[in-house]
């Protein structure tokens, strides 16, 4: 045994008793005992703070570190809350998830979930218009919208869309009293023009005749 020494064993480091065998049994008071394995050996070692997915457990007898209980978790408060994941992982409410839950929102560069913007349920397909006009045309654009319930903690975390539209046939093509589309009434004109051009034939060939008589 060695007495508060690590003498030509640097494995007994801050113990307050240790094995050539199996380290440190008993550390100092500030540090915390550790169990090392490596293989099918196991050794004992008096560390300042706990390695990668373990916990410093006080108590009055020794000081240990403890195991995380959290899975892919890299370091902990306790056994039953992780502070930091492991990469690839999001830390919400001391546990460690793959991706945030609902109505959660993932801060890339603390690798955290915080509450995300919450929004209402979308309203009915508004009235099918273009131009301001519910009529006048074959296809307008209908849209339904709705309301944002919760805003999120940061201005930087975006919030789903709020609005969106969607083609649609207008029921009425053509607007009541109104007048006719362009193509009509170019049409009407052009009717009136040979109705015009006819009769002014009719009234030579007419005066033709008279005049042969």
């Amino acid at each position: 045994m060695c007495e508060a020494s690590y003498g030509p064993n640097p494995i007994c480091k801050g113990c307050l008793s240790c094995s050539k065998d199996n380290g440190c049994i008993r550390c100092q008071h500030k540090l915390f005992f550790f169990l090392r394995r490596e293989g099918m050996r196991q050794y004992g070692e008096c560390l300042h703070s706990c390695p990668s997915g373990y916990y410093g457990l006080r108590t009055p007898d020794m000081n240990r570190c403890s195991r995380c209980r959290i899975e892919n978790c890299d370091s902990c408060f306790s056994r039953d809350f992780c502070t930091k994941c492991k990469t690839g992982f999001y830390s919400h409410r001391g546990r460690c998830f793959r991706g945030c839950p609902p109505g959660f929102t993932a801060l890339e560069e603390l690798m955290e979930c915080v509450e995300g913007c919450e929004v209402g349920q979308w309203s009915e397909w508004g009235t099918c218009s273009r131009n301001n006009k519910t009529c006048g045309f074959k296809w307008g654009l209908e849209t339904r919208t709705r309301q944002i319930v919760k805003k999120p903690l940061k201005d930087t975390i975006p919030c789903p869309t709020i609005a969106e539209s969607r083609r649609c046939k207008m029921a009425m093509r053509h607007c009541p009293g109104g007048r006719r589309p362009t193509k009509t009434k170019d049409k009407k004109k052009k009717k009136k023009n040979l109705m015009e051009r006819a009769q002014k034939q009719h009234s030579i060939f007419l005066a033709t005749v008279k005049t042969s008589q």
